[in-house]
């Protein structure tokens, strides 16, 4: 033990020497890897503006590391038990860090050139609304891809509605909560996802149900789920291989949420079982991923840890967890899409980034459409980026048949001031990975895109496009008032290819 001492205090004495020759600025980036890193990515000071890391990000962590806080730059211990607690003085160098090297203001996504107003691929058809003194709140679209009916819910009234070939809309199904995902297994059966509350809350009031819209009344709906944390999405899957359908729930949540199988038993009751109980579930792929006969499941995760893991079925009714890409928390992941983009017979990942709705509420420069390319052995690269601010959904899909995919994109975030334009882009593929974005004249008049569906509803052999308006509110940009139709839903893109 002798012979250990002086090595001991050496080190000691080391430490103590280079802690306190580091720099208030070095001091506080390295207490944010360590506290912060715990949960998430490190978020590097440039990502955000000086005024927003500290009226709102910073005073929105600090509870997680056990400081309250008074007011602004105001703040006090109030350990939390079992948590990564942070001690007064190292909080006050993490906010200093933040405070002294972010920038004043944070630029936007800039287009690398012009949008080119040059789209005629599409018919503009809008709906005629029975009243103009309603508010568009849609929450979702969905083309029934056997059939290619139009249905939308709203927010207001909680409602199903079917849209006619003649874009007149008329209820399906009268609802408990607003609808947010369809997802259609036959012609006549779908899987209807309502979240329950749209606020940020924790309030697990959200239902899965089966249902079947053209269905006599007592047979519409059929319970598969009740107390759900605020879900997003749900698919159908035999999970486990016994013969009967489980449902897979995004249950996004607020601080509480989680991604759940309601796995059906032989007495067609579901059980809930936890997949990876952590908020912010977003959005699910389930494919056979590793090729061995069984699903799996692809899942994005929008809040804290932002990232996409693959969840591999172990054939034993539960799930091997592997992260495939991860985000900073600041990132505003909305969703992806799994999708061959480059032909090579490894599917790649269409992701896109714009969430502007939480503590940072502001223009990005990196919210946009994402591309990353399966490079083999789970491992992903990006090899595009195409910067749009708030961007909030894209579809690959061949809309002009020309043979290779082409993306369309909305963002309910967009520079709603300077380019109202890039609420839709659609990118024509010019080659392999090449895109060149296009935008329909006047179309940004119209609404404002929260949700997107794409689907043949003429039943013409090309794909046509339904955009969602939730008209009204969430305009994070000063000064600004809605200078788009208030009062229409939906409108459709119908495709001119054929």
């Amino acid at each position: 033990m002798k012979t250990l001492l002086p090595f001991i205090l050496v080190i000691a004495f080391t430490t103590i020497y280079t802690s306190c020759s580091l720099s208030k600025q070095e001091k506080g980036k390295l207490l944010s890897e360590k506290y912060c890193g715990v949960c998430h990515l490190p978020v590097a000071p440039a990502m955000l503006d000086k005024m927003t890391w500290t009226k709102h990000v910073l005073p929105a962590m600090a509870p997680k590391l056990g400081i309250g806080v008074w007011q602004e730059n105001q703040y006090f211990s109030k350990p939390v038990s079992g948590g990564n607690n942070i001690s007064i003085e190292d909080w006050k160098d993490i906010v200093a860090y933040y405070e002294e090297l972010a920038p004043d203001t944070l630029a936007s996504a800039k287009a690398p050139q012009p949008l080119a107003e040059d789209l005629q691929l599409f018919e503009l058809l809008q709906p005629e609304t029975d009243s103009q003194s309603l508010t568009a709140m849609t929450t979702m679209v969905s083309v029934n891809p056997f059939t290619g009916d139009i249905y939308s819910s709203t927010e207001a009234g909680a409602t199903l509605y079917k849209w006619d070939k003649q874009l007149k809309a008329s209820q399906a199904i009268k609802l408990q909560s607003t609808a947010v995902d369809m997802n259609w297994r036959a012609a006549d059966t779908a899987s209807l996802t309502c979240i329950g509350n749209m606020r940020a809350v924790d309030v697990p009031t959200g239902v899965l149900w089966e249902v079947h819209p053209a269905a006599e009344e007592s047979r519409q709906v059929k319970t598969i789920g009740m107390g759900l944390p605020r879900p997003v999405q749900s698919i159908s899957s035999d999970f486990n291989k016994d013969g009967r359908i489980d449902y897979l729930v995004c249950g996004f949540g607020h601080n509480y949420g989680g991604l759940y199988v309601l796995q059906q038993t032989a007495d067609e009751e579901y059980t809930k079982r936890p997949v990876w109980e952590v908020p912010g579930a977003i959005h699910a792929v389930v494919d056979d991923f590793d090729q061995d006969g069984w699903p799996d499941v692809m899942v994005l995760f929008a809040y804290g840890d932002e990232g996409i893991w693959l969840f591999r079925n172990d054939h034993k009714g539960g799930f091997k967890q592997q992260q495939l890409l991860r985000f900073p928390p600041v990132q505003g992941s909305t969703g992806f899409q799994v999708v061959d983009m480059n032909k090579d017979g490894l599917p790649d990942i269409l992701y896109t980034a714009g969430d502007n709705g939480d503590y940072s509420m502001e223009l990005k420069p990196f919210h946009g459409v994402y591309l990353y390319i399966n490079k083999g052995g789970f491992t992903f690269e990006q090899a595009w980026f195409y910067p749009v601010n708030g961007c909030t959904k894209a579809i690959a899909a061949d809309f002009d048949l020309d043979g290779d995919l082409d993306i369309a994109s909305i963002a309910f975030f967009a520079d709603l001031k300077n380019h109202p334009e890039e609420k839709f882009i659609l990118f024509k593929q010019e080659g392999p990975i090449k895109f060149s974005p296009h935008v329909m004249p006047g179309l940004s008049s119209t609404g404002r895109w929260i949700c997107m569906d794409a689907g043949d509803y003429d039943r013409d052999g090309d794909l046509d496009i339904v955009l969602g308006s939730y008209s009204k509110g969430f305009i994070i940009q000063n000064d600004f008032k809605p200078d788009w139709n208030l009062n229409t839903p939906l409108i459709l893109l119908r495709n001119k290819s054929k």
